[in-house]
């Protein structure tokens, strides 16, 4: 995965970025990574793993809650679909 180096950054700027990433409980660099991935994503688009995601937060399952999924769900081998 490529990298990327942010050279004079404003002092205002970090510190905003690490107070918004600490608000949403991620670190610096993945505070930044949100938001470039917002800033980027076509408009109207709604990826299944973002929406899932989503789905997810807002559930508010307790891990008790979310280990019952991990109890059920089916762990065998991944199997190729045949659409035709």
């Amino acid at each position: 995965m490529p990298t990327m180096t942010v050279r004079n950054l404003p002092d205002e700027v970090h510190r905003a970025l690490r107070v918004r990433a600490a608000k949403h409980g991620r670190s610096m660099e993945a505070e930044v990574r949100e938001i470039l991935e917002a800033s980027v994503a076509p408009e109207g688009r709604t990826r299944l793993g973002s929406l899932l995601a989503e789905i997810g937060r807002q559930s508010r399952l307790t891990n008790e809650e979310a280990a019952v999924f991990n109890n059920v769900r089916d762990k065998g081998p991944v199997r190729d679909i045949d659409l035709g």
